[in-house]
Parts: structure tokens; sequence; C-alpha cells
């Protein structure tokens, strides 16, 4: 099996010719170093976010969360499969504020996939985007 960074990004984004960008070229940067490589806009963030769902990766998932509303552990449901990401919009705001809309799908063992149809909030503070919350639709 090929290793992850050579892999198709979990968040579908497409690059040249349409084609899946791999994961080292996409969210992988900024899955692994945190630190150093803050993700460039609220889309790139939320895709990241979704790559870490997929992963199961809550260090990154809580460090990208807003302050104000991070949980204090996050937890995963076991046997979950992550079907998809379809991004249907991203605006800028502001400076500092972004929305994005997207469709996550998902299947837990035993029920029928299920739709996340959500439009999320994102603040930049000291450089950096984070999720803030979401409305779903």
């Amino acid at each position: 099996m090929a290793s992850l960074s050579a892999q198709a990004c979990p968040c579908g984004r497409l690059g040249a010719a349409n084609r899946p960008l791999g994961f080292a070229q996409c969210c992988g940067p900024y899955l692994d170093d945190f630190a150093g490589t803050p993700a460039p806009d609220a889309e790139a963030l939320m895709r990241s976010r979704y790559s870490a769902f997929v992963l199961e990766r809550p260090d990154y998932l809580l460090a990208t969360w807003h302050a104000s509303r991070r949980p204090a552990e996050l937890a995963f449901d076991p046997g979950v499969k992550w079907l998809g990401l379809e991004v249907r919009q991203h605006r800028r705001l502001d400076e500092t504020h972004a929305e994005v809309e997207f469709v996550a799908r998902q299947k837990s063992p035993g029920m029928a996939a299920v739709r996340l149809h959500e439009r999320s909030r994102f603040v930049r503070e000291a450089g950096r985007w984070c999720y803030v919350d979401g409305d779903q639709l």
C-alpha cells in the first residue's frame, strides 16, 4: 500500500487536469506541520479539518478550533467511514472573517449514510485561520 503522502488527499481537492491532489500536496503539510504551515485561507483550513476527521487527528482539530468554542477533548465514533466532501462556497467576508459552505458524507456501521450540510464560520487571529462554529443547512 502506498504511503499516506502519496495517496489522494481525503478532502478530494482537484489540481491540474482535474486530477485529485496528493495528501502531501494538499492537506498533509497543514496536519503534519501545524506550527510552521498554517492553512492559507478558510477553505484550506476546512478541507484540512475534514482530512483530520478522516484520519482521526484530534490534535489538529483541537488546535484549529477557536478557543472560545473549542471542546476540552474530542472522541471519534468507532467504525465511521467518511465518504466525501463537497465545498459549495467559500466567502471571505473581510480580512479576518470567512464562511465555507460544504457537504460531508459519512456512514456509521449498520446505518445509512448521512450528509452534514453546514455553513461554517472562521476567524483569522495572529495569522492563523480557526474554525469557530457552523449552522446546519
